[in-house]
């Protein structure tokens, strides 16, 4: 019997080509921030899609998480005196400790009511990171530390790109296993009915919950990433426009599938830098493409274009 690659292994190596072949085509350092802003944003949309896209659940607020995240590296190392890998993991089981208290209340709403609520959630955490000045330096922001192993402290642009990029590979990984496991497979009949889910013996409240504590873990360590990466943070990482833009690339790229969330990622990243040029007609181009874009592809960049190559291999 020949040897094949399940779709997993296939997208895991493409990824990692991707990654590892970029910089061939990069003629300065610029490019190697822009693709790590990149990674980093897919790594949180990543997180989201599992929310969103897989349990069917809606969150308005999750730049909260992604604050919590920032903020833990960069009050750790001044305040604490805790190094700064360590103040990454303790951001996360903040984050996760925060969704699994507040989202067994919250998620027993549902539509509107559970945006508006994950909303108050954003809110909430962005409002608390603004007025306490005295740890988070306020509105202002504070700098952050840079990430230090055993002497070694990682610095330049294409030091970053592939930390992150390591990171993205390692999300990317996670997320497409936790897909084919008993609890992705639950996450997916949430999304499908929850009264059909409930009556197949589906704890509802449990994968809801399982589901919202992955996301904000997800965002709180791309959170300290850029934070890490950027040498400083400021209250915008946890507001509800970030809110908005993760949420744009999660659907965007396509709801329920993990590639899409990168290409959503790349997309919104990378085209605003491209259409600089048009200088104040910029917003505007960026808003007519994103509306265009999900008039002519509904389900999503990825998922869009898988349908019409089957077409096509069908024809």
């Amino acid at each position: 019997m020949p040897f094949q690659l399940g779709h997993r292994a296939v997208t895991l190596l493409v990824l990692a080509a991707v990654i590892v072949l970029l910089p061939l085509l990069f003629p300065s350092s610029y490019y190697y921030r822009v693709a790590a802003l990149v990674w980093v944003s897919a790594f949180a949309a990543i997180g989201l899609n599992v929310l969103m896209g897989q349990a069917g659940q809606v969150s308005l607020g999750h730049a909260g998480f992604f604050g919590i995240g920032a903020y833990a590296v960069a009050i750790g190392p001044k305040h604490l005196g805790v190094p700064s890998l360590a103040a990454l993991l303790a951001g996360a089981v903040i984050s996760a400790v925060l969704a699994f208290l507040v989202g067994r209340p919250i998620l027993r709403l549902k539509g509107h009511y559970l945006a508006i609520a994950t909303l108050g959630l954003g809110v909430l955490v962005a409002m608390v990171i603004t007025t306490e000045s005295r740890w988070t330096g306020g509105p202002d922001g504070m700098p952050v530390a840079k990430l230090a192993l055993f002497g070694w402290r990682a610095s330049g642009s294409d030091t970053w790109y592939w930390i992150t990029g390591g990171m993205l590979l390692l999300g990317t990984w996670i997320a497409l296993n936790l897909y084919e496991t008993p609890t992705g497979r639950a996450f997916r009949a949430l999304h499908d009915s929850e009264v059909a889910a409930r009556v197949a013996g589906v704890d509802v409240a449990r994968f809801k919950l399982q589901a919202f504590v992955v996301a904000a873990v997800y965002a709180s360590l791309a959170g300290s990433m850029l934070a890490l990466m950027n040498g400083f943070t400021n209250p915008d990482q946890a507001g509800f426009l970030h809110s908005v833009e993760m949420v744009t690339m999660v659907v965007l790229g396509g709801l329920g599938s993990v590639v899409g969330s990168i290409v959503g990622a790349a997309v919104l990243v990378t085209l605003p830098q491209v259409l600089t040029v048009f200088q104040e007609y910029e917003n505007l181009l960026l808003g007519f493409i994103i509306i265009v874009s999900m008039i002519f592809m509904r389900d999503g960049i990825v998922p869009t274009a898988g349908k019409w190559l089957t077409r096509k291999a069908r024809a």
